[in-house]
């Protein structure tokens, strides 16, 4: 399980992380605020997005399929980052309350109290978190499918947003549901940072090259420029390494070739120019390097699995519909 540390210092490498989550639709909210008594057991569905905890107060287990059960304490904070069924428990013996059984009617978020009427009872607050741009699909695979971060102890930004969130969804007012929102998605990024730097070197796919001394700057060049034929002896020698040594530090720690990173970095930036902006798709293809619009097409045809016009009319089709906040009914569908 991680535990932060304090977080490395890397300007160019946050860059890039926040150049990727101001390009996706980030959302999310507070769907549950729980108080459960001992015996109490908890049952979550599958979900099609990731699904956070705050235990607050008090203690509980995690069991998540096959994989080891997890013992929380207070102020601890998970994610299950694939939405797995999952169930949480003061005693699995006690009957579980199914969370998709509650009645999510009420136009506020109230406290669902479960168990016996302990004096002490664990709190727990449960929500979401949303993507709408399939580019930020390989963030959330990077991250292991449960994702445990322990009290920093030092009153960090986690827990004052956490706290906020809690004291928000007690009592009805004007815009809960879009305050939640906003918490949730500044609540997501302190959760990336935590987690990258928690790593090792080595670990976390460009999540965790993105702080690398050599392989961050490559990362932020690319990113940068998406459009230039870089070479591996152009890049390696901006960063100060070899050609060799280079191609070999950049696919241990980002997981791929550095062609292969580029290319489907233009591909991400095609997809995001399409959405956003009214270019022709020649002036597209020329923005991400290539010359003509047919090669362009016949590469985004592979990576995206529609040429660039269907996309970009699809996209646009449904561009409102998940924008905006996550309805707490969803975990009742």
């Amino acid at each position: 399980m991680l535990c932060p540390i304090v977080h490395r210092s890397n300007l160019g490498g946050m860059d890039i992380l926040a150049q990727v989550l101001d390009r996706v639709r980030l959302g999310g909210t507070l769907l549950f605020h729980f108080e459960l008594g001992h015996p109490w057991h908890l049952e979550l569905p599958a979900r099609p997005y990731a699904l956070f905890h705050y235990l607050s107060q008090g203690s509980a287990t995690l069991a998540l399929g096959q994989g080891p059960e997890i013992q929380m304490t207070e102020g601890d904070f998970v994610v299950i980052t694939r939405g797995e069924p999952h169930v949480f428990y003061s005693d699995r013996r006690a009957k579980p309350l199914r969370i998709m059984d509650i009645d999510r009617s009420s136009p506020r978020l109230g406290v669902v109290r479960h168990g016996s009427r302990a004096k002490q009872p664990s709190t727990m607050i449960c929500g979401n978190f949303t993507v709408s741009r399939p580019m930020f699909g390989s963030v959330l695979e990077l991250l292991p499918p449960v994702l445990l971060l322990k009290p920093t102890g030092d009153g960090g930004w986690r827990e004052a947003i956490l706290r906020r969130m809690v004291s928000e969804s007690a009592l009805k007012r004007p815009g809960q549901l879009v305050a939640l929102s906003r918490l949730t998605e500044v609540l997501f990024v302190e959760v990336l940072r935590s987690w990258i730097a928690s790593l090792s070197p080595g670990q976390g796919g460009w999540l965790g090259a993105i702080s690398d001394p050599h392989i961050g700057p490559a990362l932020k060049l690319i990113h940068e420029n998406p459009e230039r034929p870089w070479t591996l002896s152009d890049l390696g020698q901006r960063v100060g390494l070899g050609r060799s040594v280079f191609s070999a530090r950049f696919s241990k720690l980002v997981g791929q070739s550095m062609h292969r990173y580029v290319i489907e970095r233009r591909m991400a930036e095609a997809a995001f120019l399409l959405e956003t902006s009214d270019e022709p798709i020649a002036r597209i293809a020329s923005r991400v390097g290539y010359e003509t619009a047919a090669a362009f097409s016949k590469l985004f045809v592979r990576y995206h699995g529609l040429s660039p016009g269907r996309y970009r009319t699809a996209r646009r089709s449904n561009s409102g519909e998940r924008h905006g906040d996550v309805q707490e009914a969803e975990v009742a569908d």
